[in-house]
């Protein structure tokens, strides 16, 4: 029988990550959603700050399965898809895609691990909250 061995991120290290974030979050005064995701884009920590915008859920969310399914921050896909007027015209249909900041894969040894979404500021913000977050568990900002 053939199979793979996956690694992921496991749920103390995910919140965590959600923590730390969170506390970035307090430093430059904006209340947000925390998502962190395994490395099968299913959410293992979850966090709304009080004040966060209802929708920001629902991004933070999506932020966290763009970059988890393209293995890249989500502020890069936009040049990416905006040279390739199919591919933009096509990708853009999918509700959960996003080409805005705030969304990061989360790698560890060169291996995909999770990925950490985050929404309610401005998306350079978002940014800002999500580097904390990895920081805060030693992984880089790709």
């Amino acid at each position: 029988m053939a199979s793979i061995s996956v690694r992921t991120i496991d749920a103390a290290t995910a919140v965590k990550a959600a923590q730390a974030a969170e506390e970035k979050a307090k430093e430059i005064g904006i209340a947000v959603c925390i998502a962190v995701y395994d490395s099968s884009s299913q959410l293992k920590a979850y966090l709304r700050m009080d004040g966060a915008p209802m929708l920001a859920r629902d991004i933070a969310e999506d932020k966290a399965h763009t970059s988890a399914s393209f293995r890249s921050p989500t502020h890069g896909l936009f040049d990416w898809i905006s040279k390739d007027p199919p591919l933009m015209a096509g990708i853009t249909q999918y509700p959960r895609f996003i080409v805005f900041g705030g969304g990061y894969p989360i790698v560890e040894d060169g291996e995909l691990i999770g990925s950490i979404g985050i929404s309610g500021g401005h998306y350079s913000q978002d940014m800002e909250c999500c580097k904390a977050g990895l920081a805060a568990i030693g992984c880089g900002a790709e």
